[in-house]
């Protein structure tokens, strides 16, 4: 997902800002990429010292008309590529990265325009999509068995009324073309329960992970971070659901922790690990913070520095998540 969520349609909240300045340092100089530029909050933030150079990715085709004006002013210290933050490393990178900054969140922007379809409050046809993408949430909700549906719908909305939601879709749609008005209205005669957030609002959340592949967008991208940062450079991820944490949390826990080579000879701690982590636990946004923008209350800050150039495997990445990625790939039967 692209940029930050943001409460105030006239304004942009760069979530955890100061606490990501503080962290890069960019007062000190560097080349930092920004990994989902958004509306460009801290790639505009980090550019106001002058000797620093932002590398800036999203797939959101719309970023590119705040590029432009980026380009404009800061000239060859910004640079933009309207490409998905796993193509990280399909450019010509600078020998020196000094930090790599993903905020997982999205805009408000984003949720208002209704051709994207990710607002449960709006009517029309369902999409989802984020831009670099090879299918929709129409696509799905057409086109997947029931069995596949109830699988999104449990492990990427932790969705407790998976298979009733899966069954009443794949009636539905054999009567009528199932819309995001249509799709709402089916989530809320399935779920009879009183919860404090909209109905839909997991399923929504579960084809929205699918559609985008943000699993493996993750995945990937925090895979090849790991290797193309420099010595003294720092890794910082800004996640706001659970599944995404979750990989996150692992990620760091494992780059900065001592592994046995096996579970016959002994962990070497004497060994310098290649990343430390810069906070034990994830940081979250302050009460002040909250107050100016209340959607960011679900944000966790989790960042690491790179102590030694060490080639890191990260197959134990995807090990991990394989279930995920399985899941993921039922898109690939579209």
């Amino acid at each position: 997902m692209n940029a930050t969520i943001v409460s105030d349609e006239n304004l942009h909240y760069p979530v955890l800002l100061n606490e990501v300045l503080s962290i890069i340092s960019p007062q000190n100089g560097g080349t930092f990429i920004d990994c989902t530029f958004g509306q460009g909050g801290y790639t505009e933030k980090i550019l106001e010292f002058p000797k620093t150079k932002v590398i800036a990715f999203d797939r959101d085709s719309k970023s590119k008309n705040i590029a432009i004006k980026f380009k404009q002013k800061f000239k060859n210290r910004f640079e933009f590529y309207n490409k998905k933050f796993s193509d990280i490393d399909s450019i010509k990178l600078p020998k020196i990265i000094d930090g790599i900054i993903f905020d997982l969140g999205f805009s408000y922007n984003q949720i208002k325009d209704e051709s994207k379809g990710l607002s449960f409050n709006h009517s029309g046809q369902l999409n989802m999509k984020m831009g670099c993408n090879k299918i929709s949430a129409d696509d799905i909700i057409k086109k997947l068995p029931a069995k596949d549906l109830e699988k999104i719908f449990k492990y990427f909305g932790d969705e407790k009324n998976s298979k009733i939601i899966a069954k009443k879709i794949a009636k539905e749609r054999k009567i009528q073309n199932i819309d995001t008005e249509g799709l709402v209205k089916l989530i809320n005669l399935s779920k009879k329960n009183f919860t404090k957030k909209n109905k839909a609002t997991k399923i929504f959340q579960a084809l929205r992970i699918l559609v985008n592949e943000e699993i493996s967008e993750l995945i990937s991208a925090l895979s090849k971070s790991c290797n193309l940062i420099s010595d003294g450079g720092i890794i910082i991820t800004i996640s706001f659901h659970s599944i995404e944490d979750k990989i996150c949390k692992f990620f760091f826990k494992t780059i900065s922790t001592h592994k046995a080579v096996s579970r016959y000879m002994p962990i070497n701690k004497n060994d310098e690990l290649a990343f430390d982590l810069i906070n034990k636990g994830a940081i979250t946004p302050t009460k002040e913070e909250l107050k100016i923008n209340p959607p960011s209350r679900s944000a966790k800050l989790r960042a690491a520095k790179k102590n030694r150039k060490k080639k890191i495997d990260t197959k134990f990445l995807f090990r991990k998540f394989e279930n995920l990625l399985n899941i993921e790939k039922l898109s690939k039967k579209l």
